[in-house]
């Protein structure tokens, strides 16, 4: 890190929504593309379902269909290797499974009600963004705003040129909430392209290591384990972000103000992401 000049002071967090603020390990995208890829004919597994998670939803079924396994699959069937039309034509199946069940998915996740009061509180601006389109965000946030959960921005994948691992949607976020320094933004994901977009718009970037897709666990199989089962979990699932190189991992959006204060306290020393 750097030491700047300029005085500068924690202004907004911007958060991911699957996995950081709703749907406890981001189930509600992961179901429907192995339904959807099932509808195809092709055997996508969960954990290959996750494996490009963070992307606009195009983006990732178009980074499924590039894994060899998926291709194979998809050529054995259909004499071809899948191309943009196919992967659209995937797509505009998943929309509509997606639209059906992602409010069953979206159950706030414990503490971020909570949290946002806090940073609220403390003079913070609230922002997100989400790897989904707005027609699917209209319904999570519909949710999410019964449950207490209200940012003042969010935007969505289809609403800028480049989504995810690009940095236009934190940095749209910026600039909707007219803030004066990126340095002052804390990105706040639970995947490694998310956590990458923070790093690109030259935030300050928290990752989640339990709530979200790198550990994958339910909200009830987090609550059952013991601590060395999280440490396991912590471990696989820090690995799996590792190369987006977060600023900070914690295990859920809860023990977010402990991290805030660490950050205040380096912009204070004059320290930049």
């Amino acid at each position: 890190m750097t030491v700047s000049a300029l005085p500068i002071h924690l202004e907004a967090v911007i958060f991911d929504w699957a996995g950081t603020l709703v749907d406890f390990g981001s189930f509600a995208p992961t179901k429907v593309f192995v339904d959807a890829f099932a509808q195809f004919g092709m055997d996508v597994s969960l954990e290959q379902a996750r494996g490009p998670m963070g992307m606009g939803k195009w983006d990732h079924i178009r980074a499924l269909c590039n894994e060899p396994e998926i291709a194979s699959q998809y050529q054995t069937k259909f004499a071809r290797l899948p191309s943009d039309e196919d992967v659209t034509a995937i797509y505009e199946r998943f929309l509509p499974m997606q639209l059906e069940k992602v409010g069953q998915y979206s159950a706030v996740i414990p503490g971020a009600a909570e949290v946002l009061n806090v940073l609220r509180s403390r003079g913070l601006r609230i922002g997100s963004c989400s790897g989904y389109p707005r027609s699917v965000m209209s319904r999570v946030i519909e949710r999410a705003a019964s449950e207490g959960i209200v940012p003042e921005y969010v935007v969505a994948s289809d609403e800028v040129p480049r989504a995810r691992p690009a940095p236009a949607m934190a940095l749209k976020n910026v600039v909707e909430l007219g803030l004066a320094d990126v340095a002052g933004c804390v990105k706040v994901d639970d995947t490694a392209p998310g956590i990458e977009e923070g790093r690109r718009a030259g935030m300050w970037t928290v990752g989640l290591l339990l709530s979200g897709n790198a550990a994958g666990l339910t909200l009830a199989q987090y609550q059952q384990m013991d601590e060395a089962e999280r440490d396991a979990v912590r471990a696989r699932a820090s690995q799996a972000l590792s190369g987006a190189a977060a600023h900070f991992l914690i295990d859920t959006i809860a023990d977010l103000p402990m991290v805030i204060t660490e950050i205040e306290s380096r912009l204070a020393a004059g320290q930049r992401p």
